[in-house]
């Protein structure tokens, strides 16, 4: 019942001075009444903020010194390596997230002697500062949205939740020195995505202190926020759907409708509480039982800020919430990260998931973007006897609801996202949209591109020589591997998510798609029209090697069927080739995976014919390590008829199912 706590290890004496480090985050006194599971309470949560913020102040010297960290080798910014004013900015205003609780509990709260609050009251008046390095010009008259807009968005948001620490001990010189500066970007242009949001928070901080504002343009990109909404706590970050949903679009529209809403524009702020209460139905369900998250869509360095709105849901004071359960998911995601030994590296996080992983960084990020992460810690906004911190931490849907039929799918029809929990590894899975006729910093790649994602198998890059992980990959005439990143989604019945799927670079390349959702994996039912001949590979998941522990690899033999095997210790991975394919191969790779620089990836090899269609079936599944497999289910198929694009599926537990590859909703 009781999850296991992290071990101690230690830094060096840091630079300021203050005494080792561990190197991952230690819960000490775990409140084990309250939580049981992580043992977190509140103070824990404030005790994990000053964890990463005294990393973060490691580099701060005195009240000049800005925030500004070491770059991380490889695509981030700044790609020549010299600090800008930018990155300054966002490593100040994304820190704040984190001191933000922690000054409003304790306003002459310390680190290395230097008192935050007035480290960022100083700060923030360099940036106003011409003759200071972090100095930010106003916005030109026909200057465009750029990094600027998004970071004066949330440094708004910290100026709306602790005014009485960081707006007014200010001089009224540079208020409106600073409403100046801030309402230029403010009053601009913005991108119609999540980045209303910013000029949004913006002009309603500078309105209620009076200042004079674009308030047609403030209603304007309010009712375009909401219009993105697509039900079931999701809404359409112009066009994909990821954690913008919960990170941009349900934590500033809560804050908003907290702080401003009620006074402002009631109407729009009961819209914006109601989509974080339609969320409860559907996004708990995409963390594991640990409460871990899936990796998944762009800016993944950004971890645990997913988590959001769990805490923010305090604010519904709803009592039909399981707020014991919205908090033991937010802790574990909390922990997910914080007990990584490589989560941070010389005291700040990472760019990557777990550790550093270039694969999944964008451009657009320097080292001080990571603290986006810190958007969990608003949570602390709400107060301590706020029932998300007073009840008792429990599994919620886990405890009876998941157990009960094995396997729970949970699908939003508007937005089209299938969310699936696995009770017997307790891991949760998404599918969702994906189409870019290109690759871009972030569209077309493997953030968006698999045919799923799901918890216990973080997704792994493509490989040049195609290595695949959970994607077909064809070749035409002997060039380049190319994986799917262009699919339609066509309908989901009975357990089966549809999707059309064509190649991006050779259009007369098409799939039918069909995930039939099991107990422990997917059956997948696929037909491949091509009008020209190209060899093709399918990937299972991939699994990382861990130090000392080969990767296990075996096989099962049963009637005309063979399931191959390999067991890194912690799970197991089995696939099946059922119908049209040739050989299986274990793929090694080096430098894939987010866990581990090696790890290993079950690939099936397969080619299509030049004008004809060719129907694949493929088992995907998975256990713990330790388990022993039973032939009913690594063989759970007993029979079926395949006529014209429909298959008929006969179980050996007695089921019947019908896969209509032609299926619409």
């Amino acid at each position: 019942m009781i999850s296991c706590f992290i071990l101690i290890l230690s830094y060096p004496t840091d630079m300021l001075g203050q005494g080792t480090r561990d190197t991952v985050f230690n819960v000490r006194n775990p409140d084990l009444n309250l939580s049981p599971y992580t043992g977190m309470n509140r103070q824990h949560w404030l005790d994990a903020a000053e964890y990463l913020l005294k990393g973060a102040f490691s580099y701060v010297s005195n009240l000049d010194s800005p925030m500004e960290f070491p770059k991380q080798p490889g695509r981030s910014y700044p790609r020549d390596g010299v600090h800008t004013e930018t990155e300054r900015l966002e490593g100040l205003c994304r820190t704040l997230f984190i001191a933000l609780p922690l000054m409003k509990e304790n306003p002459d709260y310390e680190i290395g002697g230097i008192k935050i609050a007035d480290y960022y009251r100083h700060q923030i008046t360099q940036l106003v500062n011409p003759h200071s390095t972090s100095f930010i010009p106003p916005l030109p008259k026909k200057g465009g949205p750029s990094q600027k807009l998004v970071e004066f968005g949330g440094l708004a948001v910290s100026l709306m939740a602790a005014p009485e620490i960081l707006w007014d001990p200010l001089s009224q010189e540079k208020k409106d020195t600073l409403a100046h500066t801030l309402l230029s970007y403010g009053n601009g242009p913005t991108i119609d995505m999540n980045w209303r949001f910013f000029n949004v928070m913006i002009l309603s901080f500078f309105k209620s202190k009076g200042y004079p504002i674009r308030e047609d343009y403030l209603k304007e990109l309010l009712e375009k926020c909401l219009s993105d909404y697509r039900g079931d706590g999701w809404y359409n970050d112009q066009p994909y759907y990821d954690y913008y949903s919960m990170w941009g679009y349900q934590m500033y529209g809560t804050l908003w409708a907290t702080y401003y809403g009620d006074q402002m524009y009631p109407d729009y702020a009961k819209k914006f509480r109601t989509h974080l209460r339609e969320m409860v139905g559907h996004y708990p369900y995409m963390f594991s039982k640990d409460g871990e998250m899936i990796m998944w869509g762009r800016s993944i360095a950004y971890r645990m800020g997913a988590a959001v709105p769990f805490p923010l849901m305090g604010f519904l004071e709803d009592q039909s919430i399981n707020y014991g359960w919205m908090r033991r998911i937010a802790s574990g995601t909390l922990l997910q990260f914080l007990k990584q030994p490589d989560f941070l590296s010389e005291g700040i996080p990472t760019l990557g998931f777990y550790g550093a992983f270039e694969p999944a960084v964008q451009e657009y990020s320097c080292r001080g973007s990571a603290f986006w992460l810190g958007k969990i810690f608003l949570g602390l906004l709400i107060p301590d006897d706020n029932v998300f911190w007073t009840a008792n931490e429990n599994l919620g849907a886990w405890e009876s609801e998941i157990p009960k039929v094995k396997v729970l799918n949970s699908f939003a029809p508007d937005a089209e996202i299938l969310i699936t929990d696995y009770a017997e590894i307790g891991a949760s899975e998404i599918r969702a949209w994906c189409d870019s006729k290109t690759v871009g910093y972030y569209q077309g790649t493997e953030n968006y591109n698999k045919l799923a994602y799901n918890s216990a198998f973080p997704w792994q890059a493509d490989g040049k020589n195609g290595e695949v992980s959970m994607n077909y990959m064809f070749q035409i005439d002997g060039t380049k591997w190319e994986s799917l990143r262009r699919y339609k989604f066509k309908g989901y019945q009975n357990g089966i998510y549809y999707r059309d799927a064509v190649l991006a670079s050779d259009s007369t390349i098409r799939l039918q798609l069909a995930d039939v959702i099991l107990p422990n994996g997917i059956l997948r039912v696929d037909q491949v029209h091509s009008q020209k001949t190209a060899a093709l590979r399918l990937g299972h998941y991939a699994l990382p090697q861990y130090e000392g522990r080969a990767i296990v690899e075996h096989q099962i033999k049963y009637k005309k069927w063979t399931a191959t095997i390999i067991d890194n210790g912690q799970y197991q991975l089995a696939i099946i080739p059922l119908e049209n394919w040739g050989n299986v191969e274990i793929v090694s790779a080096q430098g894939l995976n987010p866990v581990t620089a090696n790890s290993k990836v079950l690939n099936v090899i397969g080619n299509t014919s030049a004008d004809q269609k060719r129907f694949f079936a493929t088992l995907m599944l998975w256990k713990k390590s330790g388990e022993q497999w039973k032939n009913e289910e690594l063989f759970p198929v007993k029979k079926w008829d395949l006529n014209m694009d429909q298959v008929k599926i006969s179980w050996k537990n007695g089921r019947y199912q019908t896969v209509n590859l032609t299926a619409k909703d």
